[in-house]
């Protein structure tokens, strides 16, 4: 018994831990981008980025920052109408008020752990609008998995487009090496090696003794319950099928990676020395600096470091390019922790006055 009691007592602590962890590693990775795109920079270099920042002071370019907060802005709402769609054919009518609400809430989880925001979007309108959580993450993996078909298709489009840029984009300047280089190195011997091929053998392995032994685990409650999880995700991603207006889903897919490119291409039009590059670069700063908030904290660091890149294939200079890539990435967190705290709070509110209606009845 005072096992079972210390083993409770000790539970919240190693929560508390790893989630610590979790998130001095995420930060810590944003950190090492910051010093990693500045180490090699002198105090001229440093007061050349401050000064490129510092553009931004006419009435335009703040205009064109505005216009880029609202593409945005305009993007969470596509997301939240796209949230609903894909929740339609389970008979869940998701408010939009509080669709919009859980996106935002995802986004500033996010911000302060990887991944926590999609758990507290599903938590989100299982509290708020009776969705069980496993649907609505079905429906979450389904968002995902078709935004990463988008980008993959936008990356293949900016590499075909500049193959010749990035083929001498140098990622080293100590040792002068390029992205051909590396790739000759790095990726021809990990497919060599035979490490993917041996890990999709493993998990086509997994996969084959779980369906086996289906009737055997299928009579244990705990492995019950993980079915009956995997089922509940498993509706959520299929439900795009059943869709009553699945042209709807496409065309809301597509707005989503438009008002993305737009919030790029008018963050050019507010920094002076962004002005004639054009829209292709706003498109390859669009395909690459996506892969930033994969690989770190919100973008934290890693989002100027690949805007910087990428500029630099278009003539910018590095420190420019970094300067623009603190702007972007200024803007874009501004959004999302002005009206993420927002969307707590309405989220509250409104609550509040739907359950007051209702005792009133």
């Amino acid at each position: 018994m005072k096992e079972m009691e210390q083993e409770q007592t000790l539970k919240p602590k190693r929560n508390a831990l790893k989630t610590i962890i979790q998130l001095v590693i995420f930060v810590g990775l944003g950190v090492f981008f910051i010093w990693f795109s500045l180490r090699s920079l002198n105090r001229d270099d440093i007061q050349m980025i401050f000064k490129s920042m510092a553009t931004i002071q006419n009435p335009f370019s703040w205009t064109m920052i505005g216009l880029a907060a609202l593409m945005v802005l305009i993007a969470d709402v596509i997301r939240a109408q796209r949230a609903r769609l894909l929740l339609e054919p389970m008979n869940y009518k998701v408010r939009f008020p509080m669709a919009f609400y859980s996106v935002m809430v995802c986004y500033l989880a996010n911000l302060a752990l990887p991944r926590l925001g999609e758990v507290l979007r599903c938590s989100f309108l299982q509290r708020f609008e009776g969705v069980p959580f496993q649907k609505s993450l079905g429906t979450v993996v389904t968002e995902r998995a078709v935004d990463v078909l988008c980008w993959l298709v936008i990356l293949f489009v900016a590499i075909a487009c500049n193959t010749s840029l990035l083929t001498n984009l140098i990622v080293d300047r100590e040792t002068q090496m390029s992205v051909g280089m590396w790739l000759e190195q790095k990726g021809l011997s990990v497919i060599g090696n035979g490490f993917i091929y041996i890990l999709m053998g493993l998990i086509a392995l997994f996969f084959l003794l779980a369906y086996w032994t289906r009737n055997w685990w299928g009579k244990i409650p705990f492995c019950v319950k993980i079915k009956d999880f995997i089922v509940g995700i498993w509706q959520g991603i299929i439900a795009i099928k059943d869709l009553e207006h699945p042209w709807q889903f496409v065309i809301l897919t597509l707005l989503l990676w438009i008002t993305y490119f737009l919030g790029n291409y008018f963050c050019f039009f507010a920094i002076p020395y962004l002005n004639g590059i054009g829209p292709g670069a706003a498109f390859t700063v669009l395909a690459f600096s996506t892969i930033a908030f994969m690989i770190s904290q919100g973008g934290l660091g890693s989002y100027p470091l690949f805007v910087a890149g990428i500029l630099v294939l278009y003539g910018v200079q590095y420190t420019q390019g970094l300067a623009a890539g603190w702007i972007g990435w200024l803007m874009q967190t501004a959004v999302v922790l002005v009206v993420g705290f927002l969307s707590l709070i309405l989220a509250s509110f409104h609550q509040k006055n739907i359950t007051a209606s209702k005792e009133n009845r």
